[in-house]
């Protein structure tokens, strides 16, 4: 009988096919999305040294005071908004948009509509 892949483990697949072809630099680094059954995590990083710029998630205090709930289309679009005015106030205008293996639907659709709309060019 052959047996079914879980859903990670596609997703995990297509992440690494997807990176193989990404790649942040100091000029135009990547804007990486990682989206769990309650929270998503958003970040800059320049892949040349390994080094995070920026850094936003549904777990921040300022972010959670202004939500319902942490894992809907509202609260991806806030991360948006936060993770692109983070990046705009560290000098960061353009990235390059890695959806992690996910979807470009829903949450992480809306993520990237809201830091587009804040700015971000991508």
């Amino acid at each position: 009988m052959v047996s079914k892949k879980s859903r990670t483990e596609v997703r995990e697949k297509k992440h690494r096919r997807i990176r193989n072809h990404l790649s942040g630099t100091a000029e135009r680094p990547r804007l990486s999305v990682f989206r769990s059954n309650n929270h998503m995590y958003a970040q800059i990083i320049d892949d040349t040294v390994g080094h995070t710029l920026v850094a936003a998630s549904t777990l921040e205090k300022g972010v959670k005071a202004e939500l319902e709930k942490t894992n809907n289309v509202d609260a991806a679009a806030k991360l948006g908004t936060v993770i692109a005015k983070k990046a705009l106030d560290k000098g960061i205008s353009t990235v390059v948009f890695d959806r992690g293996g996910f979807l470009y639907t829903g949450k992480i659709k809306a993520l990237a509509d809201a830091a587009r709309e804040a700015g971000l060019d991508f």
